[in-house]
């Protein structure tokens, strides 16, 4: 039997950022197969999960720790896309994201002894962010990363290994509406507070150069990376994949899946009142103030951000880059292996 519309959909859609993030090829091949209903999605996604959790802890017993934390790492991009899109059970996409983040912790404990939690104080409640930093490097430059719509820092483990191995730390943040922090703050449009909120926790330390800070956003992160940077002077270099320029503009052509997940982040009673939040997820007016220098990154075969609102980004920021790359997809992410290098080369360059 062939799988159901949103089934397909999530298929169609994100495959190649499923591999990129970390999920096996033919673990995503084989999951899917099991998936004939959007209700299963969930379920299946956690069993996958599940197994490589068994595995982690089979070769921890063992003494295996490095097998062991590349388990725990598969095992958290299984469980977080798991619930990546799928709102139909708040409770249920709750655990499944709890048991993501607890993953992804045990992941950074066996194979990153520089990996720490940040929590960063805002409006009554806080944002999470999880900090690397590249061994053996004093004092770093800092690339703040920033999830999109659906996206969180538990899915940002192998692009936080591009910008380590580039010798720039990371901070995989959780902002209002993403992950964690979105079981407490609501999305909004002015993700600078969080930023803001970020680096002003991290001030004073000695282990990163809060003198040298960038930020990069995937999606809708692409357009909270550069809004971020138009505000927040600390951020001295500015990218994103895919970012829109007006959001709502892509509303109606938006899958269900997509919108239906922004009803859920930004806690909206209805699409109309949804759609009200969406409209002030607009740069016009704000790039002009982006004096930073930025980079703005396309793929020609976006289907969710059509490249001309990316273009439209770099068009209105005054010290902007653009690249297109013809036959990239949404996040570049089946191109993954031209852009994340691109953009951290960029970055670390910038930050020099």
């Amino acid at each position: 039997m062939a799988p159901d519309a949103r089934v397909q959909a999530a298929i169609d859609h994100w495959g190649p950022r499923f591999v990129q993030a970390g999920v096996d090829a033919s673990d995503f091949q084989a999951t899917t197969r099991r998936i004939e209903t959007w209700d299963e999605w969930l379920d299946e996604w956690c069993a996958s999960g599940d197994v490589h959790a068994a595995l982690a802890r089979e070769a921890q017993a063992a003494g295996r720790t490095l097998t062991a934390g590349e388990a725990w790492a598969r095992a958290a991009v299984a469980y977080h896309f798991a619930k990546f899109v799928w709102v139909l059970d708040a409770e249920r996409a709750t655990a499944a994201s709890r048991k993501a983040i607890e993953a992804l912790y045990r992941a950074h404990s066996l194979l990153d002894p520089t990996a720490e939690r940040v929590e960063a104080p805002l409006d009554g409640s806080y944002v999470a962010a999880n900090l690397r930093r590249p061994p053996d490097a004093e004092r770093p430059p800092l690339v703040v990363l920033i999830p999109g719509l659906d996206s969180t820092k538990e899915e940002f483990l192998q692009l936080e290994n591009v910008f380590l191995a580039r010798g720039t730390a990371t901070a995989s943040l959780d902002g209002p509406g993403q992950g964690e922090t979105g079981e407490r703050l609501s999305l909004r449009h002015d993700y600078e507070v969080a930023v803001t909120a970020l680096l002003d926790e991290l001030a004073g330390r000695a282990d990163v150069d809060l003198d040298r800070v960038g930020a990069m956003g995937v999606s809708l992160g692409g357009y909270y990376a550069p809004r971020a940077a138009a505000f927040e002077p600390r951020v001295k270099a500015v990218a994103g994949i895919s970012g829109p320029f007006n959001f709502v503009q892509l509303w109606e052509q938006a899958p269900p899946l997509s919108r239906e997940t922004f009803i859920a982040k930004a806690r909206a009673g209805s699409d109309e009142e949804a759609r009200r939040i969406a409209e002030r997820l607009d740069l016009g007016g704000v790039l002009g103030g982006l004096r930073q220098p930025f980079l703005a990154v396309t793929g020609m075969l976006d289907r969710l951000v059509p490249w001309q609102q990316t273009e439209r980004q770099a068009r209105e920021a005054p010290n902007a880059e653009f690249v297109l790359y013809e036959d990239g997809n949404h996040g570049c992410a089946n191109l993954a292996y031209k852009a994340r290098p691109l953009v951290a080369d960029w970055l670390r360059e910038q930050l020099a």
